[in-house]
């Protein structure tokens, strides 16, 4: 399992367990619960491939298989439901420690997971561009992909049948005019689609970069129509908006952008409860507070800390095996580790725990440039056992007293 990293900062957030995962830190992850076991795949960051564990008992995770993936090829993001287990595969960026003068497979592969700790390949959906980035797949027949083909700019929504795993099919796509390079030769700087395009019944969140929440009709899955969009000029980093997540049972999404610069001096990036009751003209009904350090640590605030300060990845409430709830989100913040926020009131979220390590003291990826904190996901299962990930650390296996408490009185 590895030495357990020390914390340095908790607040009714308690750590349980801990895997180092074989030196491979993790970053996407998805969970499903077969016979009575827990099972967790993880992506990775710096390794092409997928690992399982059975976290059936979260204070002592095992690592069951590692699943190597295509060559010098990201592979960050899974989806499973249905014992299917989708991942994307994408060309990777600069700076992130892959040889780009080689070739990379892009765009999705099935894997049949029925026998939990042996995933078996079917098919692959090939995107002849830069692949897929976050996809969204909560079972059934249709998967939703932020995927880039060629004679796009940017990533694009592809609706894919996968009723079939060994032969996915595309059903249909959707895109902003401006995205076409037919008829833009030159981008329009960071109009795509982050990802994913949550599908919510008839209707799907998209997040789109500087473009902002763009909501989609999907009642026709051959014919996504759009029905309405806000932006955020002004606000966040250069990637604009990074996720638009529905909260279950409620007309309210939470949307965040992503911060990208380690620098003090990128705009203020943020997390905002949307309102989408008319989903034609959805408007900000409240802001996420920005996290405070604790006065133990000495610091001013998380913007001097090292690396990125703001938020990343939230929870995705999809799903039986995961859990849902219409108070608590919880979301990633880079260097300030797990936040939990109360958002009761709408009008004002207020946070209400966090969880914050000790800084790596190995360095395994390329990034950030001082090695630090960077919590990248946060996965939380219908037991409401907490799993984070790192840039540099393993697997952190959490629990929450807001969280606990809340699942007594479903």
């Amino acid at each position: 399992m590895g030495s357990v990293p020390q914390v340095a900062e908790a607040k009714d957030v308690r750590l349980v367990g801990y895997h180092d995962l074989n030196q491979r830190p993790g970053f996407k992850m998805a969970a499903q619960e077969v016979a009575g076991r827990w099972y967790l795949y993880l992506a990775h960051l710096w390794h092409s491939g997928w690992s399982v564990l059975d976290v059936t008992n979260p204070e002592a995770p095992e690592l069951l298989c590692f699943v190597p993936g295509p060559e010098n090829t990201w592979t960050l993001q899974v989806q499973v439901a249905d014992s299917l287990m989708l991942v994307a595969l994408e060309r990777p960026e600069p700076g992130w420690g892959f040889d780009l003068s080689l070739p990379s497979s892009t765009g999705i592969q099935l894997f049949d997971v029925k026998e939990p700790a042996n995933p078996q390949p079917q098919g692959i959906f090939t995107v002849d561009g830069r692949g897929t980035h976050r996809n969204h797949y909560a079972g059934g027949s249709l998967a939703y992909l932020a995927a880039n083909p060629a004679g796009y700019h940017g990533n694009i929504l592809i609706i894919l049948d996968v009723s079939d795993p060994n032969n996915p099919r595309e059903v249909s796509r959707w895109s902003l005019p401006e995205q076409s390079a037919k008829q833009n030769p030159e981008p329009l700087h960071q109009y795509y689609l982050h990802g994913p395009a949550y599908a919510d019944g008839k209707v799907a969140y998209l997040s789109y970069g500087k473009a902002g929440l763009i909501i989609l009709d999907i009642s026709d899955p051959t014919n996504p129509l759009q029905l309405g969009q806000l932006n955020f000029p002004g606000f966040g980093s250069v990637l604009g908006v990074h996720s638009t997540i529905p909260v279950p049972g409620t007309s309210l999404l939470v949307v965040n952008s992503e911060a990208i610069r380690e620098e003090a001096d990128e705009p203020h990036n943020y997390a905002f409860l949307v309102d989408v009751t008319d989903p034609t003209t959805p408007y900000v009904i409240g802001a996420f507070p920005t996290p405070q350090p604790a006065p133990e640590t000495g610091l001013d605030s998380y913007v001097c800390k090292g690396g990125r300060f703001g938020p990343h990845n939230q929870h995705h409430p999809q799903g039986s095996h995961l859990y849902s709830s219409k108070q608590y989100i919880a979301l990633t913040w880079f260097n300030a580790g797990l936040r939990i926020f109360d958002i009761a009131q709408p009008h004002d979220p207020r946070e209400v725990a966090c969880f914050v390590p000790q800084a790596p003291k190995e360095r395994i990826g390329a990034l950030p440039s001082e090695l630090q904190t960077q919590f990248e996901d946060v996965l939380i299962d219908a037991r409401g056992v907490i799993y984070c990930t790192d840039k540099n650390h393993g697997l952190f296996i959490l629990r929450s007293s807001f969280i606990d408490a809340s699942l007594q009185h479903v």
